[in-house]
């Protein structure tokens, strides 16, 4: 029955992302049908999260008795490398992003004056792009001492 929920729940949200957009794309563009599909999208996602806080809070043994175990193999070091994982991931993506967004208007703005330095624009932005990989890289180092 857990895994049926679950996959339930995870069907639930992967349409309530793919339907909206879908239905946006497949009609004339327009702001009010943004404006509509953006409203559907968040009307069914934040009413899948509600349904599975309900289906959660039912008092469902096997998900606490799974999350006991889980807890008891692998402890607080296993739980601070997991949060450094996605902590290392996420801020290193967010650095990233604003180094691609800086690097990226400024190759912008060369080459809209000497179209001649694409590719010295191109590496900068690359770069840029390369902090979010060392910071995955890291996690997966993290991650392969769990």
């Amino acid at each position: 029955m857990n895994t049926l929920v679950t996959i339930t729940i995870f069907a639930a949200l992967v349409l309530s992302f793919v339907l909206p957009w879908g239905a946006w794309l497949a009609g004339e563009r327009s702001r009010g049908r943004y404006q509509k599909s953006l409203a559907v999208n968040a009307v069914c996602f934040f009413g899948t999260m509600l349904i599975a806080a309900v289906l959660m809070l039912t008092g469902n043994t096997t998900v606490m008795a799974d999350t006991a175990e889980a807890a008891a193999d692998g402890g607080f070091a296993t739980g601070m490398a997991y949060i450094s994982a996605a902590v290392v991931t996420g801020m290193s993506c967010i650095g990233g992003g604003f180094a691609v967004a800086n690097a990226a208007s400024a190759a912008l703005g060369a080459l809209s004056e000497d179209s001649s330095i694409l590719g010295k624009s191109l590496i900068f932005v690359g770069l840029a792009e390369g902090v979010c990989l060392y910071g995955l890289i890291i996690s997966f180092m993290i991650l392969g001492r769990v």
